[in-house]
């Protein structure tokens, strides 16, 4: 059975869900750039086996430079910067607030893939990003 793009995202939903809580309790008796130390740490543990069972050399040397360049840029900006900046905001603030704040990233990705992808805009698109600009209003209203 193939898996496809709708599950992979609906999974990565569920866990990206359940995480901030348990960040949220890690966070309790820690400082940010601490806890973002201990998470990282998860993903320097996480290397190692995907080299032994995931990956192959070959595909990681099929990458041109750019590309790699720019995945490990992304991986920088993601999982540090914004990390970072997103502990800073769970360690003080409601995670059923914070969570659906810092996750308007869609609403970002959506006018960047217009602006620089040159990808289209369609009425169901333009629907769910008053949905998302909506749900953030009044998240901060309420």
């Amino acid at each position: 059975m193939k898996i496809n793009a709708f599950f992979w995202a609906f999974l990565t939903a569920l866990i990206w869900g359940v995480v901030p809580l348990i960040e949220k309790i890690g966070l309790i008796k820690a400082k940010p750039l601490a806890g973002l130390f201990y998470r990282s740490l998860g993903v320097f543990l996480a290397i190692p086996l995907m080299l032994i069972f995931l990956i192959r050399p070959s595909q990681l040397r099929s990458l041109d430079v750019r590309s790699a360049l720019l995945l490990i840029s992304g991986g920088f900006l993601a999982s540090f910067v914004a990390q970072f900046c997103f502990y800073n905001s769970l360690k003080t603030g409601e995670v059923s607030r914070v969570v659906p704040v810092a996750g308007m990233y869609p609403l970002v990705s959506f006018i960047l893939g217009i602006m620089i992808l040159g990808e289209s805009v369609t009425l169901i698109k333009l629907f769910g990003v008053v949905l998302v600009v909506t749900g953030v209003w009044l998240l901060k209203a309420g």
